[in-house]
């Protein structure tokens, strides 16, 4: 879990990269800034944590590029102690980010090394979020009504139940598309049954898959 005045620089690069691809948000910049992406890493690509790509790590996933991870970031708005629900724990990288942010997360993962590695490796870095091992378009009903929800896989099409599970006035974020290109959305709930979506450019992600394994 070391953090070296290196990293620190790499990671200082890394934001004035992000922040000259057209991300404004200085809040969203800090955090980047402060999360270690190295720790949440598989060791085959310490070497490239700063770098501005997406990574390989277990169960077939990826920790998604920086850029992307700022844009999702800065779409969602977070404000402090809004609770927000992130579909996809994956490597806990974005999760980490929110929690920088102030924000009170719940975090579903289908992939149970995942949901165990992630478990394991924010508490030591002193974040603490609200852990959920399960299939993501669920959601979590008990918990709901959310502030923000953020989903970090491509879907063809919003999940109906997690629609229901954003408050009204809520924000959602998530790349809707087939498996080969897909389109950041932001959902607003503007009433009970009424909502309004916006599109914020082309990305590509991994599937958002049912049930868990």
């Amino acid at each position: 879990m070391e953090d070296t005045y290196r990293h620190k620089g790499l990671r200082n690069k890394l934001v004035e990269e992000i922040r000259n691809k057209g991300v404004k948000d200085e809040r969203v910049l800090t955090a980047i800034g402060k999360v270690p992406r190295h720790v949440f890493m598989d060791s085959g690509f310490i070497n490239y944590s700063y770098k501005d790509q997406a990574f390989p790590i277990s169960a077939g996933q990826t920790i998604s590029q920086p850029f992307t991870v700022a844009i999702q970031t800065t779409l969602l708005e977070i404000c402090m102690n809004e609770k927000v629900l992130e579909i996809g724990t994956g490597s806990g990288y974005q999760t980490a980010i929110l929690l920088e942010l102030g924000a009170r997360v719940y975090t579903i993962e289908r992939h149970r090394e995942l949901f165990l590695k992630a478990q394991d490796t924010l508490p030591k870095l002193g974040y603490n979020a609200n852990f959920f091992f399960g299939d993501g378009a669920l959601g979590l009903p008990t918990y709901s009504p959310f502030d923000k929800i953020l989903i970090t896989a491509a879907a063809t099409e919003i999940p109906e139940k997690l629609m229901k599970q954003l408050k009204v006035g809520g924000r959602m974020v998530i790349p809707l598309g087939q498996r080969s290109t897909q389109v950041m959305t932001v959902v607003i709930r503007t009433a009970e049954d009424t909502y309004d979506k916006t599109e914020h450019g082309k990305f590509i992600f991994v599937p958002l898959l049912n049930g868990t394994e």
